[in-house]
């Protein structure tokens, strides 16, 4: 094992970011009272140029007067290639209240990008004497960005979560496709006579989880496009979950309940990694490094992996 260590990532849950544009204040209180346990309220993609100053100001307002229970909230700026980005911030940290927890960087290709949306954090954040420092997310939605992945998840010590965003991801990488997310009709393979749908996104969820893994950073899965369809959802947040990430967005309100079941150890997963822990105790008692648990055989790595399952557990409420 290296010297050093794996940082732990932020010790909060992340099951489902749900997502709402800041243009729609009629969703606010609907958000807040909703299972997500990140909210992202948008000032990018879903509100019109015409409608970003009044966004805003509707964002700022709910963070004073809407009551977000225990949800972490976040605001989702505009990409650093707009105009409006820096008003965007600006406006946010000289206006909200303490209950705006983080940022999220839209477009993100590089680590200068998190080190420019930060210099202006801290700087108006000391300028305005906030107690409370506004954590940082990402989205990776470009070619740049996932090729340098592992220096934007080093980036910034502010930086708490990375998302793959899908649709201007496949744009970037010039992908044929216009699916956002999930399997795709003409990635497939055929073997002894059937046809196989493999997952085009598992090397970039791989990376992503790799190098946020690495850095002590939350991996999300992104948004699924298609929110009539809850079986599909439900096996593309398996796939991203089986692969380290721990939660997924909800574009909608339905994929909030489903989001929290995939991302949520279920009971029988809890008690068997608790029998785990406890078989490996009684064989360390016994000086022992391994030992077989209903014929299986386990070890430290599988302690490792079955305090995961507890720690997400006792995260959530259910341990």
């Amino acid at each position: 094992m290296s010297l050093r260590k794996q940082p732990p990532a932020p010790a909060r849950p992340n099951r489902c970011q749900l997502f709402g544009p800041g243009s729609r204040t009629e969703l606010f209180e609907k958000m807040a009272k909703s299972a997500a346990d990140v909210i992202n309220l948008d000032l990018e993609d879903s509100v019109a140029p015409a409608d970003k100053d009044k966004a805003r100001k509707n964002i700022i307002e709910a963070t004073h007067d809407v009551d977000w229970g225990g949800k972490y909230l976040s605001v989702r700026i505009n990409g650093l290639d707009t105009p409006h980005w820096v008003k965007d911030v600006v406006e946010l940290l000289e206006n909200a209240s303490d209950r705006l927890d983080q940022i999220m960087i839209p477009m993100v290709g590089r680590a200068a990008d998190i080190y420019a949306v930060e210099a202006v954090v801290a700087s108006v954040e000391a300028a305005q004497g906030r107690k409370k420092p506004v954590s940082l997310e990402i989205i990776i939605e470009t070619a740049a960005g996932i090729a340098n992945i592992n220096e934007i998840c080093a980036a910034s010590p502010r930086l708490q979560a990375v998302s793959l965003g899908y649709a201007d991801f496949a744009a970037s990488m010039g992908m044929a496709t216009t699916g956002i997310g999930g399997t795709q009709e003409n990635y497939y393979m055929v073997h002894a006579g059937r046809t196989h749908y493999p997952d085009p996104w598992h090397w970039a969820i791989s990376a992503i989880v790799a190098a946020c893994r690495s850095n002590g950073v939350l991996p999300v899965d992104g948004p699924f496009g298609n929110f009539s369809d809850d079986d599909a959802f439900r096996a593309q947040a398996f796939r991203a979950a089986t692969l380290g990430m721990v939660g997924k967005w909800a574009i909608h309100p339905r994929q909030v309940a489903l989001a929290n079941e995939v991302f949520s150890p279920s009971d029988t997963a809890v008690a068997e990694a608790r029998e785990i822990l406890a078989a490996m105790e009684e064989a360390q008692k016994n000086g022992l490094g391994a030992t077989t648990h209903k014929g299986k055989l386990i070890d430290i790595a599988s302690m490792k992996q079955a305090q995961v399952i507890v720690d997400m557990a006792e995260l959530i409420g259910k341990g």
